[in-house]
């Protein structure tokens, strides 16, 4: 349930509904808006009295929650929250897209700083580059690892731009966190539970892919895993999930944006890269990701693709990276956004 507080309401007047709350046993979450502040009650609500959390000082009205996922829900925070990332705080989210780009994996570190300066220039917000990478075959390259942590630092550095970068447990969790910017939770790791509780507890923003198997609800209330946790800098990124389609890697099902910005105030990306598995179906696919009201998008982007140690056939060039973003300016400038 939530407790919405009347406008006007004092912070010592919140803070005695959250000992109220935590009285009956149960987890509270302070949300402040423009207008007023909620405090969401998380736990078993068969033993708490509600006529005394609704005779409180100021107490609006005490709301029940329907949704199995709480605190990502509408029903919890009706306005869109707005997450900061990187050295310029880009506000994921707002009205601005934010684009992230770079390769699939950090691969050397001449090839990764020319990326990050030709992504720079193009007018993306974040540089993308797995250092820990997991893959299908035990064979295929696995990253630098924490060799690979250098060149990310450096990359800020000489950009500016927020480091998008992988933990696949939660001993990598631990350690990229004192690089990046933005931690990625991979597709494969979307129900990785022990790496959920994890991502709760760290003061980074985290960026969660969807399963490639995953129902809508299941994504979501694996965001919820992290927000409990107490890290409520989460965003959703769909790349695309499995079906009976050859044609492409993954079917990049565009009708889950508009359908997670009724359900969800959290920032809400598309990596049409992994989405489609093809380069020539990357540009098309970000447009109408914008189109759908995407908040931002997550490109591989190679020097030279058909070498890339990783994910080449859906990487697009830096110059395709220019033209992409060209005309994501004019689709966004058609829906009321910016790019």
């Amino acid at each position: 349930m939530i407790v919405v507080m009347k406008p006007g309401a004092t912070p010592e007047q919140v803070q005695h509904v959250v000992a109220l709350v935590q009285d009956f046993g149960l987890k509270e979450h302070v949300i402040s808006g423009t207008d007023r502040t909620v405090v969401a009650c998380i736990g078993d609500k068969r033993t708490v009295d509600k006529g005394a959390i609704e005779n409180a000082p100021m107490v609006e009205r005490v709301v029940p929650i329907l949704s199995p996922y709480k605190m990502a829900s509408t029903e919890v925070k009706a306005t869109k929250t707005e997450i900061a990332i990187g050295p310029a705080g880009f506000p994921m989210g707002g009205r601005r897209i934010g684009v992230i780009a770079g390769p699939c994996s950090v691969e050397s570190r001449e090839g990764f700083l020319r990326v990050a300066e030709l992504a720079a220039r193009a007018g993306c917000v974040g540089l993308r580059g797995g250092v820990y990478k997991p893959r299908t075959s035990p064979y295929s390259f696995q990253g630098l690892r924490e060799k690979g942590f250098d060149v990310l630092v450096e990359a800020r550095k000489l950009t500016g731009l927020a480091i998008v970068s992988e933990a696949t447990g939660v001993e990598e969790l631990a350690a990229l966190v004192e690089v990046a910017d933005v931690i990625q939770i991979g597709a494969r790791n979307m129900q990785h539970y022990p790496l959920l509780e994890a991502a709760g507890k760290v003061n980074k923003p985290v960026l969660l892919k969807r399963g490639p198997s995953a129902m809508l609800e299941e994504w979501l209330l694996a965001a919820e895993y992290i927000i409990n946790g107490g890290n409520r800098q989460v965003m959703l990124c769909e790349r695309g999930i499995r079906t009976f389609e050859d044609y492409v890697r993954n079917t990049l099902p565009l009708a889950v944006v508009p359908e997670l910005l009724e359900r969800t105030h959290l920032p809400v990306l598309v990596d049409p890269s992994h989405g489609t598995g093809h380069s020539h179906l990357v540009p098309a696919m970000c447009r109408a990701a914008v189109a759908a009201g995407a908040d931002g998008l997550l490109l591989e982007v190679h020097l030279d693709p058909e070498h890339a140690l990783s994910d080449g056939a859906q990487s697009i060039t830096p110059a395709a990276l220019e033209e992409v973003m060209a005309s994501l300016r004019k689709i966004a400038a058609a829906v009321g956004r910016e790019a």
